[in-house]
């Protein structure tokens, strides 16, 4: 069995339904990819968290407190996706 049919035979039993679109389309989870790049790399990589309460809560506070309301996005002209959505709303 290849990797792939794992994967889905694993995500099956769990009643995980796969999202992923034709091969070769990469843009479905471009957004998603692009955020657990940073969430890793900003914020997980070198931290040990006591329980799955604190990394909840630590990832929760970089999503909800600084990713959407602080962090530019170059995808969104360099802003927050809160001062985006502000400005979509006011066009």
């Amino acid at each position: 069995m290849t990797d792939d049919i794992v994967n889905l035979s694993v995500m099956a039993d769990h009643g995980i339904i796969c999202s992923m679109s034709r091969s070769g389309n990469v843009w479905d989870n471009a957004a998603m990819n692009s955020l657990f790049s940073s969430l890793k790399t900003e914020r997980t990589a070198n931290k040990i968290y006591k329980t799955r309460d604190e990394a909840r809560a630590d990832v929760f506070d970089y999503i909800e407190r600084f990713y959407n309301t602080t962090r530019r996005h170059s995808t969104i002209g360099y802003l927050s996706p809160v001062e985006f959505e502000r400005t979509v709303r006011l066009a």
